[in-house]
């Protein structure tokens, strides 16, 4: 990605590449929050003869993730990132106590989703084969490129799956620990939420779903209960029922102006998705209401 400085001219803005695997490194963990949504946990936790680069914890997802930096090219991102997983899942209770002695709150086993554990690679760059490896719908493994540039300005960039079809279950047969981690970890589709409901609430869906994302730069990040649409931070989260949809904004209580009144306040309450308030629909009578509901959020981000 090419950055340029507007003067009376685009002026070009050049690379100014990592020296060392530390210099990513402490960047990204003094960041975790901002770049990943992420609670740091630990620096170089040693375990068994491993030794993992950061330790952090999705509160979200509430899932430990690892994270690992590369500045060479030459490794397996699924050999590496499924022995990281194996690791964790065999290994759970040294993760909660590691966790318990770094952070202020406490976590039991029961509190964890363990089959949500992912692995972050973050590298300047990735070779053509590392791209095509991670190319699986299912593949709890993500890759992150980082790159600084000398006006002081650095980017973190998610690569892409391309067309992903295929399950990673297609060749768990062939590795044994692909296969033993794969029967322990799910990677959740927008699909596999959209076979719980019927033809209408799934038309309603793909009607709100095309709506949002004209809206901005959005991503669309399925999980275990609803699927996410993400700029920097969820706006919105979707649950899909069989003659509805359950839906959050990302407001905190007081922020939204619902002169509607559809929106009710969860605040006090246990439920799904970020932010204080929820609503449902089960047709497109309020689809631009909620659009605009949903245009609030994107711009309190």
């Amino acid at each position: 990605m090419s950055l340029f400085k507007i003067t009376n001219k685009l002026e070009y803005i050049k690379d100014s590449p990592f020296k060392l695997e530390k210099e990513i490194q402490k960047l990204t963990e003094e960041n975790l929050r901002l770049v990943f949504g992420l609670e740091f946990v630990k620096s170089e936790f040693q375990i068994n003869n491993f030794r993992i680069d950061t330790l952090a914890f999705d509160p979200e997802a509430k899932a430990f993730v690892i994270i690992e930096y590369k500045k060479d090219r030459n490794f397996s991102v699924i050999d590496q990132g499924y022995a990281y997983l194996s690791l964790m899942l065999n290994n759970k209770a040294d993760f909660i106590l590691e966790y318990n002695e770094c952070q202020k709150s406490t976590l039991k086993r029961n509190d964890i989703e363990w089959s949500q554990s992912r692995v972050i690679f973050v590298a300047p760059a990735f070779t053509a084969y590392q791209r095509e490896a991670i190319n699986f719908k299912d593949l709890p493994i993500e890759l992150w490129e980082v790159k600084r540039y000398e006006n002081k300005t650095v980017s973190y960039r998610q690569v892409q799956k391309i067309g992903a079809q295929e399950s990673i279950k297609t060749i768990s047969k062939q590795n044994d620990t692909i296969d033993k981690v794969a029967k322990q970890i799910k990677v959740y589709t927008e699909q596999e939420h959209l076979d719980k409901a019927s033809d209408e609430i799934r038309e309603l869906y793909e009607k709100l779903k095309n709506a949002i994302l004209n809206l901005d730069n959005i991503e669309i990040k399925p999980k275990k209960l609803y699927i996410a649409f993400v700029s920097d931070t969820n706006i919105i989260d979707i649950h899909i029922q069989k003659k509805a949809l359950k839906m959050w904004i990302n407001l905190q209580k007081g922020e939204l102006d619902d002169p509607k009144n559809i929106a009710r306040d969860v605040s006090s309450t246990g439920h799904w998705g970020n932010g204080d308030y929820e609503l449902q629909a089960d047709s497109d009578n309020d689809l631009e209401y909620i659009l605009s509901l949903v245009k609030q959020a994107l711009k309190k981000k």
